[in-house]
């Protein structure tokens, strides 16, 4: 069946119905931006936007983003129709304690959802993300007459996504990259929670987008069907500039009482205003849930037609199989996120004895890796040449060097963690980003959510303690590494030396299920003797040195303290007292070992144990236990060398030596 005036007013509709009665039965949700935004959805889900219900993982198919995730009905609405899995008992079980409808868009949790949202401006990000990934992988896998990688990034966002900063950092990136591919759908309602946005956001939103690259255009009334497709199929054809499209849209449109209100919101319309809504709309004003079976033969025909375009996709790709074999497999690699045989042959091995801070050693294992890798891809917030993280012989990926897999992202956390979130979300690109430990503050939203949606991220993190020195408190983490700790599924990872930091990025790269945090130093550390049978790095502790028999003291630290703790114990042996050394350099790792291995790491009958680590004691009091020390640092930094600084707060030798005789001796 073709579309018809009537049947695409019946369609959204029902978008529009299913979410008002969604949410009243929840008692729960947003109406109101739904409600004005069905129009939008429907004819780009309809009309624009190629994607199969059948295989919701069509690797070529448009991406769409619900930046604005508390408008999750309409998404919601818009996979039942489509045929995604969504049943309408899923609908009815809205905000419900296990259901495939949360509050709001989960990725992997809902058939369909592309990314989780609803920390605003953080879908814009992973959009930009999205379509990066699309240019990279058609620059690198597109043959003449094989359209291989041709798809666009659809993104739909409100006022508040773009109050947000994480917004604006990524939206400048995506017009300096010129990403033609990236198409964003801006619901300009005009209204916020506490009121109309005249309160607090009066820019020029399009002049501002303008002025960052991107191709703008209007459309007045959201509404009109017409008007928005032939805006959508208009930026399709701006080919070096994102588009952005300012849709005038009345927030709960076709509430008699709610129109044009922030009470439509965040709250549901109310009995009573759900049934004259739909006596507005000329809808059966008693019939919840109610889908005409005209609407569901209309997506069903569209699903059959969404189905051809990925047959003749699969068809193109099995004729570049037979004329490009080389590059297909490395096509079905990139995809599959599966690590060849020998992805880590050439990581180097670290001479014990030499010195080299971490963060180098990072570098040269990140290249090795890399080498090896060609889906490895990624860059630092405008500190590659500290943080080590540029690939050597690797041009920069740039609007004119689309292939390029150095991401120059400039001086923008936020965006860049969002960023990579949506390049892996995308599929075939492995990302990784890296700034100062003291600036994961910046990022700490997108790691959070990248944690939740379980995506295998690497964050490379250097200068990571009071030892940066001259730069003083504002650039010396304190608190940074408790903090990331805290969030569930974040596997931090903080080095003694070198050879630790190539374990480190070994478990980074085995990683399936969780993003990685690598910590890294900023100043030189000798390389350990670790060759022993007590353990390997990789179990998050084990031992490094021992005692000759049971010892009298445990020296448990991470990263730089390490060092401290290996000089402690020579000094201890010459005092008479037996120190065992244990580096710690995950404790995420550590937890989910097995019970055995803990308890022969740290046996509870070894009840003196000292802690150091140059951050603050939170959460190390779990290893210490109740008859342990911790030295600590629980202020902010100071400014002046970084050997003088680390001995102002008690980190040398001879501190460590004092508080483990008396630990000891007690």
């Amino acid at each position: 069946m073709s579309s018809t005036p009537s049947t695409d007013a019946l369609c959204v509709t029902t978008i529009r119905t299913l979410a008002m009665d969604a949410i009243e039965k929840a008692n729960s949700g947003h109406p109101g931006a739904p409600m004005g935004l069905a129009p939008a959805a429907y004819a780009l889900w309809t009309r624009v936007m190629n994607h199969n219900p059948k295989n919701p993982a069509w690797l070529d198919r448009d991406r769409f983003v619900l930046s604005g995730g508390h408008g999750s009905m309409l998404l919601y609405g818009l996979l039942h129709l489509s045929g995604y899995g969504v049943s309408l008992e899923d609908l009815k079980n809205f905000r419900q304690l296990g259901s495939k409808t949360p509050g709001h868009p989960e990725f992997g949790h809902t058939p369909g959802v592309e990314t989780t949202t609803g920390p605003l401006g953080q879908g814009i990000a992973n959009a930009v993300g999205m379509a990066m990934a699309e240019r990279h992988l058609a620059a690198r896998f597109n043959r003449p007459g094989f359209d291989l990688v041709n798809h666009f990034t659809y993104v739909m966002c409100g006022d508040g996504d773009l109050m947000e900063g994480v917004a604006c950092e990524a939206m400048s990136l995506a017009g300096h990259q010129k990403l033609g591919r990236l198409i964003c759908i801006y619901d300009a309602n005009d209204i916020s929670i506490e009121g109309s946005t005249e309160i607090a956001f009066t820019e020029n939103v399009a002049g501002r987008m303008e002025a960052m690259g991107w191709h703008t255009l209007t459309v007045t009334d959201g509404n009109d069907l017409d008007a928005i497709t032939k805006a959508l199929e208009t930026a399709k054809t701006i080919t070096d500039k994102p588009s952005l499209i300012v849709l005038k849209t009345r927030i709960a449109f076709g509430s008699p009482n709610k129109e044009g209100s922030a009470d439509a919101h965040g709250a549901p319309l109310g009995a009573e205003e759900v049934r004259l809504t739909k006596k507005a709309y000329g809808w059966p004003e008693d019939a919840d849930f109610h889908v005409p079976q005209e609407v569901y033969a209309h997506f069903a025909d569209l699903q059959a037609k969404m189905q051809k375009k990925e047959d003749a996709w699969l068809e193109l790709f099995r004729r570049y199989a037979a004329a490009h074999r080389d590059m297909a497999n490395l096509w079905l690699d990139a995809m599959s996120g599966f690590l060849v045989d020998g992805w880590d042959k050439e990581i180097p091995y670290f001479t014990p004895g030499e010195k080299i801070a971490t963060r180098a050693a990072s570098g040269k294992v990140l290249n090795a890796i890399a080498a090896k890798v060609p889906a490895l891809m990624g860059g630092s917030a405008d500190l590659a040449p500290s943080n080590k993280t540029f690939l050597n012989g690797e041009a920069e990926f740039q609007a004119e060097s689309p292939e390029g897999r150095n991401i120059r992202f400039g001086v923008r956390e936020h965006a860049m963690g969002a960023i990579m979130a949506g390049m892996f979300l995308h599929n075939g690109i492995r990302p990784y980003g890296a700034t100062f430990l003291v600036f994961a503050d910046y990022m700490r939203p997108a790691i959070r959510v990248a944690s939740l949606m379980r995506l295998p991220l690497i964050y490379v993190f250097t200068h990571d303690s009071i030892a940066v020195g001259e730069d003083g408190p504002t650039h010396q983490p304190v608190e940074h590494l408790a903090s990331l700790r805290a969030i569930p599924n974040l596997t931090v990872f903080r080095p003694a030396d070198a050879n630790e930091t190539a374990v480190g990025w070994k478990v980074a790269m085995r990683s399936n299920s969780s993003p990685t945090a690598l910590i890294l130093s900023r100043q030189g550390l000798p390389v350990l003797h670790t060759d022993n049978k007590r353990g390997r790095p990789e179990r998050g502790a084990y031992i490094l040195e021992d005692a000759d028999g049971t010892p009298d003291i445990v020296l448990i630290a991470s990263g730089s303290e390490v060092h401290l703790a290996v000089e402690a114990r020579r000094i201890l042996l010459e005092r008479g007292i037996q120190a065992r050394v244990v580096s710690m350099p995950s404790w995420e790792l550590f937890e989910k070992d097995t019970d055995e291995y803990r308890k022969r790491i740290l046996p509870s009958a070894l009840k003196k144990r000292l802690v150091i680590e140059a951050g603050i004691a939170m959460g190390w009091h779990k290893y210490a236990g109740d008859e342990g020390d911790i030295i600590s640092i629980e202020t902010f930094g100071a400014s002046g060398p970084d050997k003088e600084v680390l001995r102002h707060f008690g980190f040398f030798v001879e501190n460590v030596v004092n508080r483990a005789v008396i630990l000891a001796r007690k």
